[in-house]
């Protein structure tokens, strides 16, 4: 039984403004280290999987840079999107393609944007999860001890255990308000990560048993027409069309750091601070300043007396605003001008 890795690598560069452009997504920037957090997803996976079964799920605005960071992964191993549809099509297509190579093969699925300072230790989660997936035949979610009453994540609350260090799902719940968050995280509920993992068999037949958005337009893999199946296929997230619906769902605890890195003031967490808790990024200089994200991609960018800031320099745009409002960034980018909004970087 071989396995694979599937890395959700698409993106409409809208969480990191001004740095982030559709054709410059998140995981395209070198937000948590020197290099682009692709390239680190997929070094990540090294122990898991050769380049040969490794798959990236990407746009066709995307392809040429994702080639261009990837060498080592086959041409026909990068899965070009004909229309962004969301997780459960973009999944499905990748499993697909995995169970015409090797009908027996196991698949993890992963984003490309996330930081994970420990790859051993996501490694073995990870390979615990195939293994669950493999033993029980179900559908396998991780779930990562929450360090925060985090309202922009989905939790997982687990049910009866299936062995030693995989329990059932009694229930997901999506983005709570703060409140109930911190309940779910005294009741035992863990953050729901993304990271899943399952046999190509299993996924395909829950596919047809419980995704009617997406079941139907199997039809166009079947022909080899990826663009009638995306054309025709209901957008839909793989949280909902297979995990919230299937009853053949497991859920691994991960015992790895883990964050998404959402908004820029998220990059406290994934980079190091000064002694004054600054992210200076770049040519900066910060005097009398405390808790502020400043990165400066084009000029020298200085800061002096103020706290919990968030200011971001490109050639074209500097965006400043505080470390709060920073998690509404979507609803500037909706309000601003096109020819401010639309400028390359």
């Amino acid at each position: 039984m071989s396995r694979w890795i599937a890395v959700l690598a698409g993106g409409g560069g809208t969480r990191f403004w001004p740095l982030s452009t559709p054709t410059r997504p998140k995981q395209l920037l070198p937000l948590a280290g020197t290099r682009p957090l692709l390239q680190q997803a997929v070094e990540r996976v090294a122990d898991i999987a050769t380049p040969e079964r490794i798959l990236i799920i990407t746009g066709r605005a995307l392809l040429d840079v994702t080639r261009e960071l990837l060498p080592s992964i086959p041409a026909d191993n990068i899965l070009v999107e004909p229309r962004a549809a969301s997780t459960g099509p973009a999944l499905t297509w990748a499993t697909w393609v995995v169970h015409e190579r090797d009908a027996s093969a196991t698949v993890l699925s992963l984003h490309a944007d996330w930081f994970v300072p420990d790859a051993g230790a996501f490694c073995a989660t990870a390979a615990y999860a195939m293994d669950v997936a493999e033993r029980h035949d179900v559908l396998v979610t991780v779930g990562v001890q929450p360090s925060r009453p985090e309202v922009g994540y989905g939790y997982i609350q687990p049910g009866d255990p299936l062995e030693d260090d995989a329990f059932s799902v009694r229930t997901f719940v999506e983005k709570p308000e703060r409140g109930r968050a911190e309940d779910l995280i005294r009741d035992g509920a863990l953050w729901n990560s993304g990271l899943f993992a399952w046999t190509a068999d299993r996924f395909m037949r829950e596919t047809h048993a419980v995704a009617p958005e997406i079941a139907p337009h199997l039809a166009c893999l079947e022909r080899g027409d990826e663009a009638a199946f995306f054309a025709s296929v209901t957008p839909i997230a793989i949280d909902h069309s297979h995990f919230e619906r299937s009853r053949r769902i497991a859920c691994v605890p991960g015992r790895f750091a883990w964050d998404d890195i959402g908004t820029w003031s998220a990059l406290a967490r994934a980079r190091e601070t000064d002694p004054a808790g600054n992210v200076l990024v770049g040519e900066t200089f910060a005097r009398d300043t405390r808790g502020c994200v400043v990165w400066a991609d084009d000029a020298a960018v200085v800061v002096d007396g103020v706290e919990d800031l968030v200011v971001i320099q490109t050639a074209e745009v500097t965006l400043i605003t505080t470390r709060e409002r920073a998690t509404q960034l979507k609803d500037l980018l909706d309000a601003m001008p096109a020819d401010i909004r639309n400028r390359p970087t």
